[in-house]
């Protein structure tokens, strides 16, 4: 079987060198892979990374799986158009990838179904996020709405920090559509266990 891992970084490289080593699997492609798995004889980079062309080179190289692992191609869809082709791929659609790719979704969600989470407010307008930190008072957690690559959560322990953090997502676009929106939420404090 023909094996399709959609990804560049080292989780993704990480799960096509496994892959390669089963019995069970003939060749591993990985879209668009890496400079290590570059390297590797027994995968294969393809420079692919729109949805469309994934789908047309999976349905070509006769792929029998598709292992997505970064959060963008599954946010964008990527699950919902390899099974629309009738390909068989390993991630969830594009509507329960929200609970990654927005912390507004993630959040209404667990308070919807009662999962214990931190108190949060979420704002598209600056002025009315300033104010809510104002009301609510540090420390305060700031989180830019979508994927940002890791950069767009500040936990603020100042008031400075809270209102910059806010600024940089909601008015320069620091973190573009992602920041559209910012998540605030209460700042919660690891309890330390006791010593015996």
């Amino acid at each position: 079987m023909n094996v399709l891992v959609i990804g560049s970084g080292g989780r993704e490289h990480a799960l096509a060198w496994k892959l390669a080593q089963s019995t069970r699997v003939s060749k591993v492609y990985v879209a668009p892979g890496n400079a290590g798995t570059a390297r590797d004889p027994a995968l294969v980079n393809v420079p692919a990374a729109a949805i469309a062309d994934l789908v047309d080179f999976a349905r070509e190289r006769e792929i029998g799986l598709t292992v997505v692992g970064p959060e963008a191609p599954l946010a964008a869809g990527v699950v919902d158009a390899f099974r629309a082709a009738g390909l068989r791929i390993f991630g969830p659609t594009k509507a329960a990838a929200q609970l990654e790719s927005s912390k507004d979704y993630a959040k209404s969600f667990m308070t919807r179904h009662r999962i214990p989470t931190a108190r949060h407010r979420t704002f598209a307008d600056a002025a009315e996020a300033h104010a809510y930190v104002e009301r609510e008072g540090v420390p305060i957690v700031i989180k830019a709405d979508g994927l940002a690559a890791g950069k767009g959560v500040v936990v603020a322990t100042t008031g400075a920090e809270a209102h910059a953090a806010i600024d940089a997502m909601l008015v320069d676009s620091a973190f573009a559509e992602a920041g559209a929106r910012v998540v605030i939420e209460e700042f919660l404090a690891a309890r330390r266990p006791r010593s015996s």
